[in-house]
């Protein structure tokens, strides 16, 4: 049944099979010179006219109108295929891919984006807080939904981002744990000759992340200033073990050793030095400061497992490599070590990261400056 036609208001019908309101909006003319027209739908005539005047605003704003036939599978594959793969890490492109495959298309993929609701986000993060997720893998979830989001947002596919509007879950941030002076000195005894106390030591009296670490070559090391520079780390990616720019921008850095370790450098050269001439054909020139037994690059899973050897034997129980780089900026803290110092020394994106995560360990300088204050203004 044909309805009338407003001022303004394009083409309206009504369906005779449903009695949903039907409209017409003309888009001009298309490069073939065809007509191009938008038609929209709404279960009353007032919801429809109100479609048809923010679409007319649209265009008279010359925004592009919102494709209300997008999916959420077709939004994330678009934006992975043309546009994530090129400006990020193959691992990192990965990970998305692999977050929205498991997580989002399974309940949202054939969903229209132009429909999605903040409320159906929040749904999305509830289910997957009930099925057992970590509140940081759930906020991953909704992080990478909002990305995707954003790339409609900008393609002109999609006008709002409902993932931003949903509420992000709220993580209680735990302490983690940090071998005691005691412990770490435990560690160091159980160390002394083995074949990797150099690389452990460094990481627990410099802080250094395991990649930064295992990518060390000796080029980077000036010997004389008792200095390493910290340029890129090492991991394992699709099966091999690959070099790649540091974590930040403010990972890239140079660290002053203490003087036992660089004593210890000095013997471990000599030892690599020896084993690179008494292991030919077998022994591979790579430069790394630490290597496997003959001479490439160290697997971080092996060193995983090296670990909790290590730790059982000095009788500490179970303990992870990073928890080395806490431990190792829980003490300084403790020796009193200014926290802009170790943001530095850790390579933490800002000095606001390092105090969130290591604030509770600085209450004895906060007491001092109680103290201090008090004996200024009204000790006399």
């Amino acid at each position: 049944m044909a309805g009338s036609r407003g001022n303004g208001e394009g083409s309206i019908y009504q369906r005779s099979s449903d009695g949903r309101w039907l409209g017409v909006l003309s888009l001009g003319y298309g490069p073939d010179g065809r007509p191009r027209r938008k038609t929209v739908s709404a279960k009353t005539r007032g919801e429809l006219v109100k479609k048809l005047k923010e679409l007319q605003r649209h265009l008279d704003d010359g925004i592009p109108l919102p494709d209300t036939t997008l999916t959420v599978s077709q939004l994330f594959n678009s934006w992975y295929e043309d546009v994530l793969r090129h400006q990020v890490a193959p691992s990192a492109s990965s990970n998305y891919k692999r977050i929205f495959d498991h997580h989002i298309i399974p309940t949202l993929g054939r969903r229209l984006v132009a429909n999605l609701s903040a409320a159906d986000v929040d749904r999305l993060i509830s289910q997957k807080l009930d099925s057992g997720l970590s509140v940081s893998t759930v906020q991953r979830i909704r992080f990478v939904f909002a990305q995707a989001i954003d790339q409609g947002i900008r393609w002109g596919s999609v006008t709002r981002n409902v993932a931003r509007l949903s509420r992000a879950p709220k993580a209680v941030r735990k302490e983690g744990r940090t071998l005691t002076p005691e412990e770490a000195r435990l560690l160091l005894d159980a160390l002394k000759g083995h074949r990797h106390e150099v690389l452990y030591s460094l990481m627990l009296s410099t802080g250094l992340r395991r990649g930064e670490a295992l990518g060390l070559k000796w080029q980077d090391y000036d010997e004389k200033a008792g200095v390493i520079s910290i340029r890129r780390q090492l991991k394992l990616e699709g099966g091999k073990l690959i070099t790649s720019d540091t974590k930040t921008a403010r990972s890239r850095r140079s660290i002053n050793l203490p003087a036992q370790i660089v004593a210890k450098l000095q013997v471990h050269r000599r030892q690599q030095e020896l084993a690179a001439t008494t292991l030919p054909p077998e022994w591979v020139p790579t430069d790394y400061i630490f290597t496997s037994l003959v001479g490439g690059p160290l697997d971080p899973r092996n060193l995983n497992r090296d670990f909790h050897d290590v730790c059982d034997e000095a009788g500490l129980g179970h303990w992870h490599p990073h928890e080395l780089r806490h431990s190792a900026a829980s003490l300084m803290l403790a020796q009193g070590v200014k926290l802009q110092v170790v943001s530095e020394v850790l390579g933490h994106a800002s000095i606001r990261m390092t105090a969130d995560v290591y604030g509770h360990i600085l209450a004895p300088d906060r007491e001092a400056a109680a103290e201090a204050m008090n004996s200024v203004l009204w000790d006399q």
